[in-house]
């Protein structure tokens, strides 16, 4: 069974793709590979061009539709389970079993909120317990 975490912004005004690259930066030093799943071509766009700069001292390795880069930014959904799944989709993975770590990240935002307690409902639905994290 699949481990979830929500990351749940309750002050910050920081977005999901800037607190993406924080995590990915702090996971990649574990050695785990991670997959962006973001079915809208913009926000690939956006997480492609800010893992590229986030961190003036650091380059994070990734590609769209790279699956031999560590971090690897995708419509789809990876066919193997070694990775950990960022959910960029508006809606809950239900296919979980298949992955060893759903990420979803929460901004402080209403809308957002909103797709987030359906996500958590939908996951608990499944009958995993998500752990939450409020930053």
């Amino acid at each position: 069974m699949a481990k979830i975490s929500f990351y749940l912004f309750e002050k910050s005004p920081e977005r999901q793709v800037q607190s993406t690259c924080r995590l990915c930066r702090k996971i990649l030093h574990q050695s785990a590979r991670i997959w962006l799943h973001c079915p809208d071509p913009k926000v690939q766009q956006e997480l492609d061009e800010l893992l590229w700069s986030f961190d003036p001292t650091s380059f994070l390795p990734h590609g769209i539709q790279d699956t031999t880069a560590p971090i690897c930014i995708s419509a789809d959904l990876p066919t193997e389970n070694d990775w950990i799944v960022f959910n960029f989709n508006n809606q809950a993975l239900e296919n979980m079993t298949q992955f060893d770590h759903i990420i979803e990240i929460i901004e402080n935002d209403e809308q957002a909120k909103i797709i987030g307690r359906e996500k958590f409902k939908t996951y608990r639905g499944l009958g995993v317990q998500p752990q939450t994290f409020k930053l």
